[in-house]
């Protein structure tokens, strides 16, 4: 079968961790809603990489936008891959980026290329590996961003949370370096609070950025952490997602330091996977 653009129909197969399916937009003529086991994974558009249709990749896309000056190309690393949107998005922004996805599901990966095809000269290198097992093998200060949005279902992997991981992604990252990860969680917040103390032992600069209702406790959310060495363009990244459709909050410096309180460094040893969405948070009939 070619790509579903040739035949606009859903696509459901059985991948390596579930039931993946590919679903058209009937509003945009070659967009497509990846889920897997009705989890949303992804959303591309592929006559418009740079259209991000959910709101935490909107908020990604904001800060790979605010790293560098618009157009420099970028060496990228994305743990997890999903349809390969971020991927599509930075090659479509910053021409000329090298970039590699690493993810679990070969059979998701197959499923992708083989029906939302990636242009040659996207320089995307696509990998079947485990997200910290790459990570730990490839060469340090390789990296100018490093993007995390690994799932597996609905919850962020235990391994992908503890400290030895973040001192894995600051050992990739360049000295300018920049860290972003894709998290959830809901109140009293204790995955989100883990996480910050977990990287404040690594990185110096931490910012947070979720939609107001879920920094209150008032629902479930997807939570963009972001970490780095050097000061981030806090003030950019808050015009930016104060304009969304959806806006979003950025919390950084003290009142970050608040939030987080007096929550501990993840050990391997006690790494424990993201809380389980509640019914109906994310799924797709």
């Amino acid at each position: 079968m070619g790509p579903v653009d040739d035949e606009p129909i859903p696509v459901t197969r059985t991948v390596d961790h579930g039931t993946a399916k590919l679903m058209p937009d009937v509003d945009r003529k070659r967009a497509w809603l990846l889920t897997v086991d009705g989890a949303p994974q992804s959303y591309v558009d592929l006559d418009e990489p740079t259209y991000l249709e959910f709101e935490y990749a909107r908020r990604l896309g904001h800060v790979l936008d605010s790293v560098a000056e618009p157009g420099r190309p970028l060496d990228a690393l994305h743990l997890g891959g999903g349809a390969l949107t971020l991927p599509r998005y930075l090659a479509a922004t910053r021409p000329g980026s090298r970039q590699d996805v690493v993810e679990a599901d070969s059979g998701l990966l197959d499923l992708v290329v083989e029906r939302l095809p990636v242009p040659a000269e996207a320089g995307i290198a696509l990998h079947g590996a485990d997200a910290r097992a790459w990570l730990e093998t490839a060469p340090a200060a390789s990296a100018d961003v490093l993007v995390a949005d690994v799932f597996g279902g609905s919850r962020v992997p235990a391994h992908l949370t503890s400290a030895a991981y973040a001192r894995q992604t600051a050992r990739v990252l360049r000295a300018d370096g920049v860290y972003l990860a894709n998290l959830a969680d809901a109140a009293p917040f204790a995955f989100l609070r883990s996480q910050l103390a977990t990287f404040s032992t690594v990185f110096e600069e931490l910012v947070l950025i979720a939609e107001p209702g879920v920094l209150r406790g008032r629902r479930f959310g997807n939570a963009v952490l972001v970490a780095s060495h050097r000061p981030l363009d806090t003030a950019t990244l808050m015009r930016r997602t104060a304009s969304d459709a959806f806006p979003a909050r950025v919390e950084h410096g003290d009142t970050l330091r608040v939030f987080m309180g007096d929550a501990k460094p993840v050990r391997d040893e006690d790494a424990v996977p993201s809380p389980e969405p509640p019914a109906g948070a994310f799924s797709i009939g």
